[in-house]
């Protein structure tokens, strides 16, 4: 599977929060490295005007992006527990996993889990992400300043009046560090509200689907059609990664519709 739990190493970090088991593979500091390196650079040679390097400005966006994909791994662990399912949660190059006690891999494949507790939980993980980037945005808007910095976030974010108004943050090492968590807390969040499967917005619109009287194989072609456009999009704007990303997800969503077109249900 794409989004498969990855093996353990003797370099992967293992701690506790909130009485759930987390495990950061050592992918994860790979992943953040690519993900993050030319944030980092922009960041170096526009905010601190070559001041200081690269390499400690990705040990900071490293460290934003963990406390970010945790909180939303959080959420989705806080709802099973809810439900009475214990969880474990794992950081890797492609996110985090919040598995379920007696899963193997998924994030949701909890056993005999049904489809509106599906639904919270899926809801779970980026609600609480977008939550927290919320809390911060509040807090830096009411010291007085402005939220992003320069031209790191988004046009529909930075765009927004209410986030340009107010000073710039003099502190330039603080100015990155909430930029480098609101960029990820956000855009990570609206990702995987994207209705394809396995990311949350597949599941949410899965669930969504079969309790509004439809099927699983609905919810599959939805995902197929939306992941197939956005390997489109992404490939017609040069993001080369996301269009094979994306592709993919729409070829293993189309395997699963195979038997299901033969009489599976």
């Amino acid at each position: 599977m794409l989004l498969a739990e990855p093996p353990n190493t003797d370099y992967d970090l293992r701690f506790t929060v909130l009485g759930f088991p987390v495990r950061i593979a050592v992918t994860f500091w790979l992943g953040a490295v690519v993900f993050g390196y030319e944030l980092a650079r922009f960041a170096s040679e526009v905010i601190f005007r070559g001041e200081i390097g690269v390499a400690p400005l990705l040990i900071g966006w490293a460290g934003c992006l963990l406390l970010s994909i945790l909180i939303h791994e959080l959420g989705h662990a806080l709802a099973f527990r809810y439900y009475g399912i214990e969880s474990s949660i794992v950081l890797y190059h492609f996110g985090g996993l919040a598995i379920p006690s007696g899963a193997s891999f998924s994030s949701y494949a909890a056993p005999r889990m049904d489809e509106k507790r599906d639904l919270i939980i899926a809801s779970a993980g980026p609600a609480l992400q977008l939550l927290s980037a919320f809390v911060v945005i509040l807090l830096v808007k009411l010291a007085g300043y402005q939220v992003f910095a320069f031209h790191l976030m988004p046009s529909f974010l930075a765009g927004l009046p209410w986030v340009t108004e107010g000073d710039i943050l003099d502190n330039r090492g603080l100015l990155s560090l909430i930029t480098f968590y609101i960029l990820p807390s956000v855009l990570w969040a609206l990702l995987n509200l994207v209705p394809v499967y396995p990311l949350d917005g597949g599941r949410i619109a899965r669930s969504l689907i079969v309790l509004n009287g439809g099927t699983v194989l609905q919810s599959l072609w939805v995902s197929v059609i939306a992941s197939a456009g956005l390997a489109i999009y992404a490939l017609q704007n040069g993001q080369t990664m996301m269009a094979i990303f994306f592709g993919m997800f729409a070829f293993s969503n189309y395997q699963m519709m195979t038997p299901m077109n033969n009489g599976w249900r």
